[in-house]
């Protein structure tokens, strides 16, 4: 979910240090990936008695108590209009996207979902040519193509009868995209602290009134459920972090289909959902892509070639 906009505030900074333990990265990226797949087998364990948009308000109030230690930053920051205005744009695409991912949870499996996350930063590379004016050399445009093939052999259109969980999905990533572009922009200005902790409370104020129009109220064990939510989620945050320190995201990248592997493992165990061989190759085919994607965006910004997104004309 996610869990993909958010942490990538925390981990831009982390990778922008020299980093040189490899293995310690792959061992930090795979510790992320269980994290994230533990978020979204809880939600999924929630069921559909709680409506999407109340579910993930919950979580992000929840897990607000984690935004204790950066208090001091916050009660010290001062925004430009401008600023302000980003700020509330992240919160409203970051605010459509959790609903979205919350309600997919309710309809679709849960290796799914994790597989159509991976659509995210390709997402993030097309939406940076129409809006930020980016190139996209030859072999990137490629390697976008492989990846949508790959969402296509996951979605199967008229092969199999799409679940509206499977186009939230697709907003779900588009959003996410969004959102993760707004980052870029505030995160050569703000740390990444205080680019997280604003993200929580906007979109914690973004999904209050969504909440409050269809409200259901929980019981002690769904509360416990969803604080379990933020914990992972903010455990995948720190982990996420770690990993981009220790090691290039060239590297760490290629770890992140190990979600894949135990979101089909834990879906037949636990949500007696069989699994797909066609999600698992689409699953594969886009993080190959990505993969492909990350190592070219590296080298990219060692050769100077492309400037940070926050760089580009806005």
């Amino acid at each position: 979910m996610t869990q993909a906009a958010g942490p990538a505030a925390t981990a831009e900074e982390a990778a922008a240090t020299p980093a040189g333990r490899p293995l310690e990265g792959i061992l930090w990226m795979a510790v992320t990936g269980m994290c994230f797949v533990m978020v979204t087998a809880l939600v999924k364990t929630l069921g559909g008695r709680i409506p999407a948009a109340e579910s993930a308000f919950l979580r992000y109030l929840l897990g607000l108590v984690f935004l204790v230690p950066a208090w001091r930053q916050l009660a010290a920051l001062r925004l430009t209009r401008r600023e302000g205005g980003l700020f509330a744009l992240r919160g409203v695409f970051h605010t459509a996207a959790v609903i979205c991912w919350f309600y997919a949870m309710t309809r679709i499996p849960l290796a799914e979902v994790t597989a159509m996350n991976y659509l995210n930063p390709v997402y993030v590379s097309i939406l940076a040519v129409v809006f930020l004016g980016e190139r996209m050399a030859a072999r990137r445009i490629l390697a976008v193509c492989a990846a949508l093939a790959g969402a296509l052999l996951i979605l199967r259109p008229g092969v199999r009868t799409l679940d509206p969980g499977h186009i939230a999905m697709l907003f779900t990533a588009l959003f996410f995209a969004g959102s993760y572009l707004v980052m870029k922009i505030l995160s050569g200005r703000h740390s990444a602290a205080v680019v997280v902790a604003m993200m929580s409370i906007t979109v914690t104020v973004g999904l209050a009134p969504f909440a409050i129009a269809d409200w259901v109220t929980p019981g002690w064990g769904e509360l416990a459920l969803l604080f379990g939510v933020a914990c992972f989620a903010t455990a995948g945050h720190y982990t996420m972090t770690r990993a981009f320190a220790a090691a290039p995201v060239t590297v760490t990248q290629p770890v992140t289909f190990l979600q894949l592997v135990w979101s089909v493992a834990i879906g037949a165990l636990f949500f007696a959902e069989p699994p797909d061989p066609f999600v698992i190759a689409g699953g594969g085919l886009i993080i190959a892509a990505v993969t492909f994607i990350t190592w070219r965006e590296a080298r990219a910004r060692r050769r100077q070639v492309m400037p940070p997104i926050h760089a580009t004309k806005y």
